[in-house]
């Protein structure tokens, strides 16, 4: 295990957790979802031992991050602003590796079309903005439903619609144990997961991305899709779409959505290679 550093940055209405490991360049990594820092255990050292300097955080208003008032519903431009923070912190003076996960894609890819010059390379893997789609009804409509369904009855039954596609159909997913590496995170997760079902998957599923500025950063864009997400169109078309809209590349990556979770070491293999070609 590395010697893991732990800071803070204090941002606009927030305190952020941050966590890195290793020597070299700076590979940011950003989670989506209810994870945290802790998403990307299972591959931070092998990213280190690649040569970075590994440096993953909280989002705001969840885990470690704590807000400095009321919760309400997030905003990909804060989450942005963050994020330059942490690199800001971690690498003041050169441009740094981002990869994004998730909701953590979109806010990857704000902070690539806004800030290029802090961008060496950046990986967004499977970001669910839904708009993009030849028919994003479906599913703006599937999350605004698992909202509603938090809402007015709880958390079970608004996971158990989460896991479905938008016409009630459960894609197969492989069954075990939650990894080692994770289950740290498990009770931080479960408290963060009302706060992303409330607070955060409708405003950033169906927020707009900034093509024009991700046109004019494409040599430095690589968008991921999982091999084992196909049967997903949320979240394997935006990033196709991304790609045809700006001419950026894209890599397959092991396992589905969270397959830096599933296949840790293939996963992490496959993104330094993306950063590098």
């Amino acid at each position: 295990m590395k010697v893991v550093d732990v800071g803070t940055v204090k941002v606009p209405g927030a305190t952020l957790h941050h966590e890195s490991r290793g020597t070299g360049p700076v590979l940011l990594l950003v989670p989506g979802g209810a994870g945290d820092a802790g998403l990307f255990e299972g591959m931070a050292d092998l990213l280190a031992d690649a040569g970075h300097t590994v440096v993953s955080y909280d989002q705001r208003g969840l885990s470690r991050s704590p807000l400095d008032g009321p919760l309400g519903d997030q905003r990909v431009a804060e989450w942005r602003e963050d994020a330059l923070a942490v690199l800001d912190a971690v690498s003041p003076d050169e441009p740094a590796y981002v990869f994004g996960s998730s909701s953590g894609a979109i806010v990857a890819l704000a902070l690539l079309a806004a800030r290029p010059d802090r961008v060496r390379r950046l990986v967004a893997h499977e970001p669910p903005l839904v708009e993009l789609l030849a028919d994003p009804a479906p599913y703006r409509d599937h999350f605004a439903e698992v909202r509603e369904l938090h809402r007015t009855q709880g958390l079970g039954p608004a996971m158990a619609r989460f896991s479905e596609t938008p016409d009630g159909r459960k894609p197969e997913r492989r069954s075990g144990e939650l990894p080692a590496s994770i289950r740290p995170m498990a009770s931080r997760m479960a408290a963060n997961m009302p706060v992303f079902l409330e607070h955060v998957l409708c405003p950033f599923s169906s927020s707009a991305p900034d093509l024009d500025g991700l046109r004019a950063a494409a040599g430095k864009l690589v968008l991921g899709v999982g091999r084992e997400s196909a049967d997903q169109e949320a979240l394997v078309g935006p990033s196709r779409r991304i790609a045809e809209l700006t001419g950026a590349g894209t890599v397959a990556f092991p396992g589905g959505h969270v397959g830096c979770v599933e296949h840790p070491a293939e996963f992490a293999e496959v993104l330094v290679s993306a950063m590098r070609r």
